[in-house]
């Protein structure tokens, strides 16, 4: 028996891009599973195909909603708590969004598995907690931690309420931080925008910064899979990793594969210059994941496979016609 068949598990941003990913997957693997998710980014297509299964319940509701939150999360066995503000440069502009949908969500999540007496939480953390490392590859004890969008400060202050939960409550958390994700039901990110951008202009590809951006981009079957073996083989209090491949793929990388995919031959790509794409942006990310390695997991595909494959994953999703000529 899997450590998962049989299990009640709620999953928070469940409907997302990640979340409804790990949702299918705990699925497969026996669990039952709820799915919470206010829909402003989450799309209820993709878990439509489990709506009617006897071990799958939806339930729309926000978590700052933190009675219903409670009642949602009744009699539950652990939380994969996936939910949060996924545009990181959307915090330069609503500078509370990171703060209400991410620090106070936290907060109502851990205050709901208190109430109900639930012990463990997986959350989704990322590598933005880091700031611009002096150390890189950056391991998990690098510090001190100063990251430099609002984004990364709410997910290290949730990092910070997990780990107090756990000492004053007897939780055990795994928080994992993860490098750039792509894949199937992408809601967000560079190839999702430059997809977005060339349906608009098929001649024409604005790209932020000077495309020397170099980032880890992790497929998000990997990053299910890394989640999940963590979960079932890591037993301290608190668990912490890096969920990334080695190496990383560059902006400029990633939009010549994103136009040679679609077949178009007379576009212009438009840098607009500086090393980030945008205010808070770390422009070179590589993760050290050596920690997750000891536990006897590796990604199985590299960076720039990743990225061949989640661009396919997105057209055949997203681009109409696509995979049709």
């Amino acid at each position: 028996m899997s450590s998962l068949e049989g299990k009640k598990v709620f999953v928070t941003g469940g409907a997302g891009f990640i979340g409804s990913n790990l949702a299918e997957e705990l699925s497969s693997r026996g669990a039952f599973v709820t799915v919470l998710d206010n829909l402003s980014l989450g799309k209820l297509e993709f878990i439509e195909k489990f709506l009617d299964a006897p071990s799958f319940r939806f339930v729309k509701e926000d978590l700052l909603n933190l009675k219903e939150l409670e009642k949602s999360m009744a009699g539950h066995d652990c939380v994969f708590h996936m939910a949060a503000n996924s545009d990181i440069s959307r915090g330069t502009r609503v500078t509370d969004v990171d703060l209400r949908q991410g620090t106070l969500a936290t907060y109502n999540v851990l205050e709901a598995m208190r109430i109900n007496g639930i012990k463990e939480i997986v959350f989704a953390s990322s590598s933005a907690v880091y700031g611009e490392p002096k150390v890189v590859p950056t391991p998990e004890d690098y510090g001190p931690l100063f990251p430099i969008s609002l984004y990364g400060a709410s997910k290290l202050a949730c990092e910070g309420l997990i780990s107090a939960f756990c000492h004053n409550f007897g939780l055990r958390a795994w928080i994992f931080r993860f490098g750039n994700i792509a894949g199937v039901n992408g809601t967000h990110g560079v190839m999702y925008d430059f997809l977005r951008k060339l349906r608009e202009d098929p001649s024409t590809l604005e790209v932020l910064g000077d495309g020397n951006q170099s980032k880890p981009y992790l497929h998000v079957s990997d990053c299910v899979g890394g989640m999940l073996h963590g979960y079932a083989r890591a037993s301290e209090e608190v668990n912490c990793f890096n969920l990334a491949c080695e190496g990383g793929s560059s902006v400029s990388s990633i939009a010549e594969a994103v136009v040679t995919e679609l077949g178009l031959n007379a576009v212009e790509i438009r840098y607009t210059g500086g090393r980030r794409g945008w205010t808070g942006d770390v422009p070179y990310v590589r993760l050290d994941p050596s920690k997750m390695a000891s536990l006897g997991w590796k990604a199985r595909y590299s960076s720039d496979t990743a990225v061949r494959l989640s661009v396919r994953e997105l057209l055949r999703q997203v681009w109409v016609g696509y995979g049709q000529r």
